[in-house]
């Protein structure tokens, strides 16, 4: 499998480009802002032609470029449709702190075709099949993406459920921390500990090491788990 990621505006969130290989077809994942360009050159350096979109969640940091991306190529964008309506009104669900950082006011879009994900659904795209988790949380609308490669190994895409040492901030409007808790236990920890995780982010890191080393999933076990820090939006 080839993936190419890297970051992407102000907020440094994680831009993914999945393909089973060079000189094929590619999935977008989380094109944020200022995503255009790097998403292009990306493209073309490996011959790619991208078939979908995806987002892990509905945040602007995740989802600033996706109108361009998507009708820039005629593809469609997937996200849950818990979070869909912050593809036209960004506003919602960012902290006021962000409001006043990017002057009150960040204008998008929805893309030309936006379709719905749903828990556990299978997709099969770019010669990838990708396994949908919904993970409320961080935003209602919040989902992993799975996936297996040909060499073996296992990946999941964990938007801004999880990060290397941490997880999403669970204090925004739409974030929830009990259901925060409870996708962890049931979405993340069930996963095999070499599952490879590209988070929305921050560098990439395994199951494993998360399960031994990150405090938020080391103190599930207590009622009293900590609420999240302030990362990201």
């Amino acid at each position: 499998m080839l993936v190419i990621g890297f970051p992407t505006g102000a907020l440094q969130a994680n831009c993914f480009v999945l393909a089973t290989g060079a000189g094929g077809a590619c999935v977008v994942v989380d094109p944020g802002q200022d995503a255009v360009e790097p998403v292009a050159e990306a493209l073309r350096e490996h011959r790619l032609s991208p078939v979908a979109v995806l987002l892990t969640h509905g945040h602007f940091d995740h989802t600033f470029s996706v109108a361009p991306v998507c009708d820039g190529n005629d593809i469609p964008a997937w996200i849950h449709p818990d979070d869909r309506e912050m593809l036209a009104d960004p506003l919602k669900g960012i902290s006021a702190q962000s409001r006043a950082f990017f002057g009150g006011n960040l204008e998008m879009r929805e893309p030309r075709e936006v379709r719905e994900l749903t828990d556990g659904a299978e997709l099969d795209l770019a010669g990838l099949r990708l396994t949908v988790d919904h993970t409320p949380g961080h935003t209602g609308g919040s989902v992993m993406f799975r996936a297996g490669t040909e060499e073996g190994g296992r990946l999941v895409l964990s938007g801004d459920t999880l990060f290397a040492g941490s997880i999403g901030r669970t204090d925004l409007p739409g974030g929830n921390h009990r259901e925060m808790l409870t996708s962890l236990r049931t979405k993340v920890l069930t996963l095999t500990d070499d599952t490879v995780v590209l988070p929305g982010h921050g560098p990439t890191t395994t199951i494993g090491r998360e399960r031994v080393s990150n405090p938020f999933l080391l103190e599930l076990g207590s009622p009293d788990a900590p609420a999240a820090p302030h990362r990201g939006l």
